[in-house]
């Protein structure tokens, strides 16, 4: 009997249609444990030594301002600062590692006018070339996923600010439509390309949720965001109807799980333990969705014995049942403090459950 290859065995668990083995996804080590891993084993090949069964096939995209520095007439900036391709500002503390401060360039009282051209970054490479960043990553057996991180919501505040662009949400202030709209226009032509393309799923998210609360109102969150990410998945399906939507938010989100499911998200990432209950949320919305990581990085991976990670790593394989739905990582960025026994319990713990 042929073997699955690890792209056919992912998307028939994440599709609930059984698995031959637990996938296992391992692609977010802080500078601290990519070095130590470096140390233990000669390389930087994380994702192979994990048989992470997916990449992701990212377009080029490239900024258009001049200088950074000069949108940002209502700042004055630290000497010590980056910008990304959106013009937002990070900017580095004493005692932070990768952690840094953000900027944001239409903070204030910028104008509808501003908002309106403000200068976002434009797809760089041709549609063939997408393609061809697809084509090799399918023919070597592993799930391809058009990159889409911080899809509306995020990618407004970080250019916004969190406060300003709150208030403009309840204000019903013109300038949140202005933003989000341009914002959405943008995703949808990402969500296009990437269909075209023909990847597997979509990795798409914004962090809608806290620690033990929603971020926002869920009925503000319904009225601003929900009807343009459904508008993004909408036109990618439109191209590719089987495509699978990924999509990720930290914290509680329990309240946005139907609304999410309703608009076309398959796979939630990354369901945080000391959030939420993935058996409670299984017992809910199981046969539905399916869930990518839920492995603490709060309390199990950096303070669990190795047996604490495989009885998690083994119940939440359980949790969801001989259909699969399920893949094993970590929940978020793997810091310092996670013992590399940890994490080798993660990964053997799925590995030996098909045996």
């Amino acid at each position: 009997m042929k073997k699955c290859t690890p792209r056919e065995n992912l998307l028939r668990t994440l599709r609930r249609q059984g698995f031959d083995w637990v996938p296992v996804d391992q692609n977010m080590f802080c500078p601290d444990q990519e070095e130590a891993f470096r140390k233990r084993f000669g390389h930087d090949a994380i994702a192979e030594y994990f048989e992470n069964p997916a990449r992701w096939c990212r377009m080029a995209t490239r900024a258009t301002f001049a200088e950074a520095k000069a949108l940002y007439p209502r700042e004055e900036l630290p000497e010590d600062i980056g910008f990304d391709e959106y013009g937002v500002g990070h900017s580095r503390r004493p005692g932070c590692f990768h952690m840094t401060r953000m900027h944001h360039p239409l903070r204030g009282d910028a104008t509808v006018a501003e908002i309106a051209a403000y200068p976002f970054p434009v797809v760089a490479e041709s549609q063939e070339a997408v393609n061809d960043k697809n084509r090799a990553l399918q023919s070597q057996g592993l799930a391809s996923q058009g990159v889409m991180a911080c899809s509306i919501w995020e990618r407004a505040w970080y250019m916004r600010s969190m406060e300003d662009l709150m208030v403009d949400m309840l204000m019903d202030d013109e300038r949140a439509t202005v933003l989000f709209d341009r914002i959405t226009e943008q995703m949808c032509e990402h969500a296009r390309i990437y269909a075209a393309a023909g990847v597997d799923m979509l990795w798409t998210g914004d962090d809608i949720g806290m620690q033990a609360a929603p971020m926002m109102n869920p009925d503000l969150w319904r009225r601003w965001i929900k009807p343009r990410f459904a508008r993004v998945l909408a036109e990618a399906r439109e191209i590719k109807p089987d495509i699978l939507v990924w999509y990720h938010s930290c914290g509680y989100i329990l309240p946005f799980i139907e609304d999410l499911l309703e608009i076309g998200v398959d796979v939630l990432n990354p369901i945080q333990p000391e959030c939420m209950d993935l058996a409670e949320i299984h017992k809910q919305y199981g046969g539905r969705v399916s869930y990518w990581s839920t492995i603490g990085t709060q309390k199990v991976l950096p303070f669990g014995t190795p047996e604490e990670v495989r009885a998690t790593v083994r119940r939440n394989i359980d949790n969801c049942g001989k259909d699969g739905g399920i893949v094993i990582g970590p929940t978020h960025m793997v810091e310092p403090e996670v013992p590399w026994e940890n994490l080798e319990a993660m990964r053997l713990a799925a590995k030996e459950y098909a045996l």
